[in-house]
């Protein structure tokens, strides 16, 4: 079938009469869960996907996972291609409970299930949860699976919960949340990417800490699969099975080895594993808008209304050595550029794990400072480390035996700052005091931001990984790995409770690895600064290497969610940096008392545009990279759309130092309509187009002696 013959069908039925069928349906149809076969048998969906489950003497299982624009059920792709080839359940799900491996649906089990219940609940935002509840009669655990779909996204989304109803711990291990043979097509067909879904792999594949997303295509038909694993950091594991078998989503188990107890009345809830369809480069169903979308309705922490502030921040150019004068001199400049909020970095502080100022650097106190920041119309940010705490605090004097220890069994001390510094074990009692001292710090100061910072499960330096300290809350070095990670949710979870409208930064450091981001962290907190790139000068790679930290994460990840370090707002040229910062959560450092009237005039003009484009604009919802975006380079020209389903939205090229003087724009998923295109540098218009024409590609010019183009993308008044 050729490529235009396959998007104009599905099965018998014609694309545009079945979605026009569909666009009758009420909002309280769009999603919904269907029961049959006397409870045994379920269908949940919505007009773009469905899943159809049953249960029966073997287990659980998924009958059918049908993408319903084209009518392709993708457990049901040919495998073999022999003529007798044989429908696979699969396993459905999969762990080992203590020496017992358990499979949801297999004739390989060693026990079987009893099924005890299934119900339908809500589950936001605007959709339905499918739960249904087996019980183990070799191991006393029931195991309930839930099903999720959202109303308008062509995704189903699943996680277990595993409950230990005997009178004994056990050990869970090697767990899978989704264990299936769902392919796209046959192997021969298949191309993978990994790597935030853009990095091209082979089809037998093993996808880690930075692999969230994982996609896989049909490089025939251009329908394909995107496999999210929301497991924290490290602890992720995808397998591409078998050389194009099937999918595998869970916890690791080598590397970094998944191993929980569950102690008795104990339940552990896994992380999701969601699967999205998707057609490349055609209209809405093209993986950047179906993913972006998805990620930030659904799995941002606040949701798809969520707008980054701009930020500023002490780091650069003043490290640790800031006071009361530099902030008093710096605040007025920053309320002048437009930022929102202003972060006192590291060095505020008298120890860490204490929330007093220090007094020689600060002799008015809080007092002095909140009133510079009230005065400034500033929202105040403070760094805070969560598990590096001082030798000298009242923490770690009072409770030595809560430090992590190395496989030797020494205190573990932080490489940064320094060996007089210790790491405290979130996978013990000290995630209590943690959460507690963060709370008073945002209570008694009004913070409206935190950035959360250093070393936890291990940071990007080297340093080994997880706690061999006895006494904790884990009996042994892996189970430590995925506690200190829970640990991080138990902290960020207390905090929302009594302060749901601050906005918690979980660094890189934090997390575990350099410019480390996922859906883990997203459930967690809700920022992330993910690099601290150089750009101290006009000879660095600053605004080159934001941009290609972004373009090779901005498909999987809300770019509103991370907040990429450091650029300087003091560094040229001013145009290229405000155009890079504006493309994920904005943050300008630098010695900001350098800059003239005139550069901070410009910075106000340009970020109070970009406040009120994005007001009235949900960018959100789609985003492009373009020209040389796997590799943004001097030599060629790059770029970004951020996008809403309109068409509205920010289109931005940077020339860099190519020859050409013109960029040829090509947005094959562009929607239809007709729009006023903008350049805002100029502040004219530069043309009329249709949506049409955008797809086919439009030419874009450098004018002198700007290097970059940021064009304003308007609906025509009909």
């Amino acid at each position: 079938m050729d490529r235009r013959s396959f998007l104009l069908s599905a099965g018998s039925l014609p694309v545009a009469s079945y979605l026009k069928g569909l666009s009758s349906l009420s909002a309280s149809d769009e999603t919904y869960v269907r029961s049959g076969r006397g409870g045994r048998l379920w269908t949940i969906g919505n007009r773009f996907v469905e899943r159809t489950i049953t249960f029966d003497s073997q287990g659980l299982a998924t009958q059918s996972w049908k993408h319903k624009v084209t009518g392709t059920d993708f457990m049901t792709q040919p495998f073999t291609g022999e003529p007798n080839e044989k429908y696979e359940s699969g396993d459905e799900f999969s762990f080992q409970a203590n020496d017992v491996m358990v499979h949801g649906h297999s004739g390989r089990n060693q026990t079987h299930f009893q099924f005890l219940s299934s119900k339908t609940e809500a589950a936001a935002p605007a959709g339905k949860r499918l739960q249904v509840v087996l019980r183990m009669d070799t191991l006393p655990l029931d195991i309930s699976v839930s099903y999720s779909v959202y109303a308008n996204h062509p995704v189903i989304r699943k996680a277990l919960a595993v409950k230990n109803r005997g009178d004994r711990a056990i050990v869970l291990s090697h767990m899978a949340i989704e264990d299936l043979p769902i392919r796209v097509g046959p192997p021969q067909d298949q191309v993978v990417f990994a790597s935030y879904g853009v990095l091209p792999r082979e089809i037998f594949f093993t996808g880690r800490a930075e692999d969230c997303l994982i996609v896989q295509k049909n490089a025939k038909t251009s329908e394909g699969m995107a496999i999210l694993n929301e497991a924290p950091g490290w602890t992720k594991r995808t397998d591409l099975t078998g050389w194009g078998k099937g999918i595998s989503v869970g916890y690791d188990t080598d590397i970094f080895p998944f191993e929980r107890k569950l102690n008795p009345g104990e339940t552990f809830t896994t992380a999701g594993s969601s699967v999205a369809f998707f057609i490349q480069d055609s209209g809405f169903h093209d993986p950047h808008w179906v993913i972006p979308t998805y990620a930030s309705e659904v799995l941002q922490k606040k949701g798809g209304g969520f707008r980054s502030p701009w930020f500023g921040n002490t780091w650069e150019p003043f490290f640790q050595n800031y006071d009361e004068e530099d902030v008093a001199n710096v605040l007025p400049i920053a309320a002048g550029l437009g930022l929102d909020i202003f972060t006192l970095d590291t060095g505020w502080s008298n120890d860490y794990a204490e929330n007093e100022l220090n007094a020689k650097k600060f002799p008015a106190g809080f007092t002095g400072i909140r009133s510079q920041f009230d005065k400034n119309r500033m929202g105040l940010g403070l760094w805070a480390p969560l598990v590096v705490v001082s030798n000298e605090s009242k923490i770690y004097k009072e409770h030595p035996e809560w430090t992590m220890r190395d496989y030797q069994g020494k205190e573990k001390t932080a490489t940064f700052p320094g060996p007089h510094d210790r790491v405290m074990c979130l996978d013990s009692p000290y995630r209590q005091v943690a959460a507690d001292r963060l709370n008073k710090l945002i209570e008694n100061q009004n913070a409206k931001y935190l950035k959360i910072d250093l070393t936890t499960v291990f940071n990007a330096y080297g340093e080994a990984p997880g706690c061999h300290a006895t006494g904790h809350y884990h009996d042994n070095w892996s189970q430590s790995l995925i506690g200190i990670y829970e640990g991080i949710r138990f902290v960020t979870d207390e905090i929302y409770a009594k302060h749901p409208d601050v906005l918690l930064d979980l660094t890189f450091e934090l997390w575990g690895q350099k410019h480390i981001i996922d859906y883990g962290l997203l459930a967690a907190g809700d920022l992330d600064w993910m690099s601290n790139v150089d750009d101290q000068s006009s000879y660095s790679a600053g605004p080159l290497q934001v941009r290609t930290l972004l373009y090779q994460r901005a498909m999987a990840i809300p770019a509103d969610t991370m907040l990429i370090g450091n650029l300087r707002a003091t560094t040229p040229d001013i145009e290229e940096h405000f155009a890079t910062a504006m493309a994920s959560a904005p943050v300008l450092l630098g010695d900001l008392r350098k800059l003239t009237p005139g550069q901070i005039h410009w910075y106000r003009t340009k970020i109070d545009w970009f406040k009120e484009l994005r007001s009235a604009v949900p960018l959100n919802q789609g985003f492009f990279p373009l020209g040389t975006w796997r590799q943004p380079n001097r030599s060629e020209w790059d770029g970004y759309a951020r996008l809403s389903r309109s068409g509205e939205g920010v289109l931005v090229l940077f020339k860099n130092q190519c020859s050409s003087q013109h960029a040829h724009v090509v947005l094959p998923a562009f929607p239809s309509g007709d729009f006023s295109l903008r350049s805002v540098l100029t502040d004219r218009p530069l043309r009329q187009a249709r949506g049409s024409e955008i797809v086919r590609g439009i030419d874009f010019a450098f004018e002198e002696p700007h290097s970059v183009e940021i064009i304003e993308i308007r609906k025509r008044n009909a």
